[in-house]
C-alpha cells in the first residue's frame, strides 16, 4: 500500500535535488496556513502518515524528505550541516510562495526545526519540538558505536537489534517490520556522516532568542537522554508550552502518532493567525 502522497521537487540553492509531499483539505475560501512537518534521522515523509488525516484538514501539510532521506538526493561533503538543512526548509517555503509558515519536527528532524526558527525568526509563526534536546551534544546516544555497529551490520541489522529499545511496549510484528523495512531504506553511509553532525550540535545557548510561540512534546522516560534534559526548554523558553508523555521511550511520533498529532493540531489552531 502506498501510504505518500506524490511526492513533489524542487532544487536547493546548492543544486540538490529535494522531495516533499503536500496534503491540504482545508477550506479554500479562509486563509491558508502552511505548516511544514520534518521526519527523525533515519525517516522520511512516510513515517507522518498518520498525522496528515488530523492536521490536512486545517493547514497546508508540507512533509519533506530531509536530504539524504527518503527520495531526497544525497548530499555531497560540502552539502550537509544543519545550517543547510534550516536552509533547504525556508527554501521550500519560498518554492511555496509562504511568506510565513508553522514548522514542527521529530527528535533530529526537531532540531532542524529549532535551528530554522533561529536562523529565520520572521519567517517561522510557531515551533513544535517532539522528543528533541536542543541538539544530541549532551544526550547519552554513543554515534561512534552506532556507526560501527551500522557499519558491520548494515542499517537493517543494526535496526533488527534496536527496535525493542525503540519501542518496548508495542508487540503489533507489522508495524515493526514496517518500520524496520523504512528506516533500512536510509544510506549507511550518508548516516554515518548525518549522525555525528547532529552529535556536535548543541542549541541551548541560543533557546532565549526564541521569540514566537513554542510546543515542547516529549517523552517521560527516553533511555537516549540524560535525566532532566529536557527540562533546559523550561528555563531558556520560558513562554513555551510543555507536555510530558509519561511513560514512554523517544519514539513516541511513532508509537502515538495520532496523539502527537491531536496535540499539535490544539497548539496551532490556538496561535493561528485571526
Amino acid at each position: 500500500m502506498d501510504l505518500s502522497s506524490e511526492m513533489l521537487e524542487l532544487t536547493a540553492s546548492d543544486g540538490l535535488k529535494l522531495k516533499y509531499a503536500l496534503d491540504d483539505y482545508s477550506d479554500p475560501w479562509r486563509p491558508q496556513e502552511t505548516l511544514i512537518l520534518i521526519h527523525a534521522a533515519m525517516g522520511s515523509s512516510r513515517r507522518l502518515y498518520k498525522w496528515v488525516p488530523i492536521l490536512a484538514r486545517h493547514f497546508r501539510v508540507v512533509r519533506p524528505d530531509m536530504r539524504g532521506h527518503g527520495q531526497s538526493a544525497i548530499p555531497g561533503a560540502n552539502q550537509l550541516s544543519v545550517g543547510r538543512l534550516a536552509k533547504d526548509v525556508v527554501e521550500l517555503a519560498d518554492h511555496l510562495g509562504c511568506k510565513k509558515f508553522h514548522v514542527a519536527g521529530s527528535s533530529a528532524g526537531a532540531i532542524v526545526a529549532m535551528q530554522t526558527t533561529l536562523d529565520y525568526p520572521d519567517r517561522v509563526a510557531t515551533l513544535t519540538n517532539f522528543a528533541s534536546t536542543p541538539g544530541l551534544k549532551n544526550s547519552l546516544i554513543d554515534m561512534n558505536k552506532w556507526v560501527r555497529e551500522i557499519r558491520a551490520k548494515g542499517m537493517r541489522g543494526f535496526l533488527e537489534e534496536t527496535i525493542h529499545e525503540r519501542f518496548p511496549d508495542i508487540s503489533d510484528a507489522g508495524f515493526l517490520r514496517w518500520f524496520i523495512d523504512e528506516s533500512a531504506k536510509t544510506d549507511a553511509d550518508l548516516f554515518c556522516r548525518f549522525g555525528p553532525m547532529m552529535k556536535e550540535v548543541d542549541q541551548t545557548d541560543r533557546l532565549h532568542d526564541i521569540e514566537c510561540p513554542m510546543l515542547n512534546v516529549v517523552p517521560g522516560h527516553d533511555p537516549l537522554g540524560a535525566p532532566g534534559q529536557y527540562e533546559v526548554y523550561r528555563k531558556h523558553v520560558p513562554h513555551c508550552e510543555f507536555m510530558v508523555y509519561e511513560g514512554l521511550p523517544h519514539n513516541i511520533t511513532d508509537s502515538v502518532p495520532e496523539h502527537c498529532a491531536e496535540d499539535l493540531l490544539r497548539f496551532l489552531l490556538k496561535h493561528r493567525a485571526p
